[in-house]
């Protein structure tokens, strides 16, 4: 096959190249190489990670692989166990494909299979399940010359969440922000910023592990709302809409400990990649 097909969505400016295939067989165990040179946002196609679309009947990541598999990736190429925002982008797809029913779509990821929902205002829930919060106490994060504590919060991925008093602090997120002790986090950490705008509404910056700073974070979001009810100690059922630079979602915490992520998903591109401009 001289092309392929792709095309490119984002979950509030959180964007993902999404690849269709099915069987597993157009990209086999998918090249690190190739994910870097289609997230290159000069040479290739731009996007902060990608989502390969393959039916849950085929693939061996997970025993129950749900009705699909997302098979994500950062734009560093490095392997993710989940992505809340690209799992609505991906459910969003397969909508549009006409390859969902009525029922939740089933999806399975690295971190298990979530639930996804399609609402009649357009909007996606996806629920994420329930959050871990290791016993690691003392976590601090640094940027732009700041220390402050982090909550450590894990949805099937690392967070480290640090409430500061004013978003520019952290400084340029592209640089990756440090955090102590290192052996909290051996295979790196999304880092969350952010600062309380109401008694259930926060904004937040985030930089993305094998990714840097992006416009959004879905896994991000519910462990922010994790951290911020706990401090507040709200009671469960508790929801919370979350600022963030690509746009506004919301976060349920509900009474069974599952965490249910709201927001908008689009499609806005499509085409074919000529091989023949593939990295040798």
């Amino acid at each position: 096959m001289s092309t392929f097909p792709w095309l490119k969505g984002h979950g509030t400016e959180n964007d993902f190249v999404i690849l269709p295939d099915p069987d597993g067989t157009i990209h086999g165990d998918l090249d690190a190489g190739l994910v870097r040179f289609l997230c290159d946002r000069h040479a290739g196609l731009g996007a902060d990670g990608v989502l390969r679309v393959i039916q849950g009947d085929q693939q061996s990541y997970v025993d129950d692989g749900g009705d699909w598999f997302m098979d994500y990736r950062n734009a560093d190429g490095s392997i993710a166990e989940m992505c809340g925002n690209g799992i609505r982008v991906f459910v969003r797809y397969l909508a549009e494909a006409g390859l969902t029913g009525d029922k939740p779509v089933r999806i399975g990821t690295r971190a298990g299979v979530k639930d996804v929902v399609l609402n009649d205002d357009g909007t996606l829930t996806a629920d994420l399940g329930e959050p871990v919060l290791p016993a690691a106490a003392g976590i601090v994060v640094e940027a732009n010359g700041h220390q402050w504590p982090a909550v450590h919060v894990d949805m099937g991925n690392p967070h480290a969440v640090a409430f500061v008093d004013d978003l520019r602090e952290p400084g340029d997120l592209c640089d990756q922000p440090t955090w102590s002790p290192q052996e909290a986090f051996p295979e790196g950490v999304n880092l969350e910023f952010v600062v309380r705008r109401g008694p259930h509404e926060v904004e937040m910056r985030v930089h993305e592990r094998g990714a840097g700073e992006t416009r959004s974070c879905g896994t991000g979001t519910c462990a922010v709302t994790v951290a911020a009810a706990r401090a507040a100690r709200d009671e469960l059922p508790v929801t919370y809409h979350v600022g963030v630079p690509g746009g506004q979602v919301s976060v349920t915490w509900r009474a069974d400990n599952h965490l249910e992520l709201t927001g908008p998903a689009v499609i806005h591109a499509r085409g074919e990649f000529d091989r023949a401009w593939l990295p040798a």
